[in-house]
């Protein structure tokens, strides 16, 4: 039998490249969207979910074990952007993201751990983000958010080990994806503090999504994981120098990686 593979966030861009790509190498693949219905094409069975309702979550994985079985493994894709000055931001904003890209998440792997347990087989594989590695200027609040979601990732790892468990991270960088489109932008407020630097900014980040790589390439980092015996704790997807700031970060004295981050942005 095949192994069953649970994408949340399943209807678009990674996700949905994602559960493409295994549907095609012979797994069995169930995804979600808030609304399968509005949904005009799917290669794979999509289920309703909403990651900010824990309920949801709980129905979502009833109806994928009832109907497959099981769940072999789990990709924490579901998430959302957002951008802006930390001080323009609407705290509900900022609540809703963490929502999405943290707590939700997190509510997934507690609904799903009890089956894997049961199973004594499973493997969890967190999306997280390489912006989650530092923290950006006007993207403080999707830094933090993925980079809480790699410390979980890391505690909760060892916490399951001893049940057949495995839990992993895979942090992309700039994909040519409708994240844009469905993340939340502070405005540009005329008249800020703020105005004439995040605008330029905004149009930058923009520009960089669009001419991001193709969504594929997370489809096979994916795969590979799966097809790993023992994967590795972390994983990262991206051009060099996205992957590059990474290592810089680590041996930078935090002043000059500051600086480096600074000029980048025009600051």
């Amino acid at each position: 039998m095949s192994k069953v593979v649970f994408i949340t966030g399943g209807s678009s861009g990674i996700g949905k490249a994602t559960g493409e790509f295994l549907l095609a190498k012979g797994y069995t693949v169930y995804g979600t969207s808030r609304d399968p219905e509005k949904v005009m094409r799917s290669s794979f069975r999509l289920v309703a979910m909403d990651v900010r309702d824990t309920a949801s979550i709980k129905t979502a994985i009833a109806t994928v074990v009832a109907e497959a079985g099981t769940i072999d493994i789990l990709v924490n894709n579901a998430g959302v952007g957002i951008t802006g000055p930390l001080e323009e931001i609407p705290a509900e904003e900022i609540k809703n993201n963490f929502e999405t890209n943290l707590f939700g998440p997190i509510e997934v792997m507690k609904a799903v751990l009890p089956q894997m347990r049961a199973q004594k087989s499973g493997l969890i594989i967190n999306v997280t983000s390489i912006a989650g590695y530092m923290g950006l200027p006007y993207r403080s609040v999707y830094s933090a958010s993925k980079g809480a979601l790699e410390l979980i990732t890391e505690a909760l790892r060892m916490e399951v080990k001893s049940f057949g468990v495995t839990i992993t991270s895979v942090a992309p960088g700039d994909f040519a994806t409708n994240i844009a489109a469905g993340r939340y932008h502070a405005p540009v407020v005329k008249g800020s503090a703020y105005e004439a630097v995040y605008g330029g900014i905004l149009a930058t980040m923009n520009e960089h999504v669009d001419a991001g790589s193709n969504p594929n390439e997370m489809a096979e980092a994916v795969y590979a994981i799966i097809k790993t015996p023992n994967p590795a704790v972390h994983y990262k997807v991206g051009v060099f120098m996205q992957k590059f700031s990474i290592v810089l970060k680590r041996i930078l004295p935090d002043k000059v990686y500051e600086k480096m981050l600074m000029n980048h942005y025009k600051l």
